[in-house]
């Protein structure tokens, strides 16, 4: 009965001083807010790369030559090595049991020319593996056979960004274009993939025979990657092992017990090194959130110490009249946790609509995450009780007789 007349009490001050109130919410407002917004970004961001590294293909492991490493977020070869050869695709193919496909890879920006346009677009030599190892379908046409690798035809397989830059909205498939100065007909044209992990386009590539991109396009003997697929998620780690067994005995790196020159990368790595990134990002931006939440607890703390202050012969009333310590104490600390409740419910409305307006705005992918929502209203109201806990046990210990002769 008391707390229902409390709040009554609380609701009648609050709403007395609606100018005091909207400031002492506003802190809270904003912290709860950029919490849900924050969270939602990186939840957002975490989903989008987890996408993009699975859409990479299934149980993949990639072989790079030389070190890779990361740089400014961007995986970069710390120069340039000619050690890995597609004769090691085939040993890889025919000495690891795990491995299901292998996909050898070279590539280069080269100028190209079809229709009546010309771009610079990348470049990339494969074998026929290579849809089945990074999951890539054709959406016209088809994907050159190994019959065609094996006799270094000149076909090729364009990405659609290259199909909408060299002819527009016209069917590309059986036209012919220049690569350099060779001339290639096309046979395919490949269904949209977007971006990849360092913001490159994966639709802005044009996939010819490696045969024909090493011997005519290239002029190269060496790889710059080999892309594989194991034979299951449980594998993949043992493909990684066999695969820098084989390469190392290959390349007589065992025998001089050199480092590795080349960097293998699992599927399942770069998934949990994207996820702790994309953790410490949420977590980070939430600890900034944080502390608007306590910022706004400290505005809560100054607007009540000003409320007791204007009120304190209204609190020697109460205590004169029969009115325990206990009962001007739960009084303030209700008015606190009202101020962090609505805060927070506020809060939740003004991070939701603008977690919807940047996805709008921005394209971006959103996450909302109610354990988010749900922690950050419940901080909220701990917020606000907390920062009303001193004010109002400073109420309680008012000398009657001296708060009713206050001015």
């Amino acid at each position: 009965m008391k707390v229902a007349r409390g709040l009554r009490i609380s609701t009648k001050q609050l709403s007395a001083h609606k100018t005091r109130t909207a400031l002492a919410l506003v802190g809270i407002i904003i912290g709860v807010s950029a919490v849900v917004v924050m969270v939602a970004v990186g939840n957002g961001a975490q989903r989008e790369v987890l996408g993009k590294i699975q859409a990479m293909g299934t149980n993949l492991v990639v072989v790079s030559a030389g070190q890779v490493r990361p740089t400014a977020g961007r995986q970069a070869a710390r120069g340039t090595v000619t050690t890995l050869r597609p004769e090691d695709a085939v040993a890889i193919a025919r000495e690891c049991p795990s491995v299901a496909a292998v996909a050898p890879v070279q590539s280069q920006k080269l100028p190209v020319k079809g229709g009546q346009a010309s771009v610079l677009t990348t470049v990339v030599g494969t074998t026929a593996e290579y849809p089945d190892v990074r999951d890539i379908h054709a959406e016209r046409g088809e994907f050159f056979t190994s019959e065609e690798d094996s006799a270094a035809m000149r076909v090729a397989v364009l990405g659609p960004t290259v199909v909408t830059n060299l002819f527009g909205r016209e069917d590309p498939v059986g036209e012919r274009i220049r690569i350099g100065t060779i001339p290639f007909a096309v046979v395919g044209v490949l269904q949209s993939k977007g971006v990849d992990l360092n913001g490159a386009d994966q639709d802005d590539q044009i996939f010819i025979p490696l045969r024909t991109a090493l011997r005519r396009v290239f002029n190269q003997e060496h790889l710059s990657a080999i892309h594989l697929r194991s034979r299951s998620q449980e594998t993949m780690a043992a493909s990684a092992r066999e695969v820098r067994e084989v390469l190392r005995e290959r390349h007589r790196l065992n025998r001089t017990g050199a480092q590795d020159d080349f960097t293998i990368q699992t599927q399942a790595e770069l998934l949990e090194t994207q996820r702790e990134v994309t953790d410490t990002f949420t977590m980070l931006v939430g600890s900034i959130a944080a502390v608007s939440l306590v910022v706004g607890g400290i505005g809560i703390l100054a607007i009540m110490l000003i409320a007791i202050r204007e009120r304190t012969r209204e609190i020697g009333l109460r205590l004169a009249v029969g009115a325990s310590r206990r009962d001007i104490r739960m009084q303030f600390v209700l008015e606190a946790a009202m101020l962090g409740t609505g805060g927070g419910l506020a809060g939740i409305v003004l991070g939701l609509l603008g977690a919807a307006v940047i996805g709008v705005a921005t394209r971006w992918t959103i996450g909302l995450s109610p354990t988010s929502v749900l922690l950050a209203f419940g901080f909220s109201l701990v917020v606000g009780t907390f920062f009303g806990v001193y004010p109002a046990a400073r109420a309680a210990r008012l000398d009657p007789i001296e708060a009713l002769r206050s001015e």
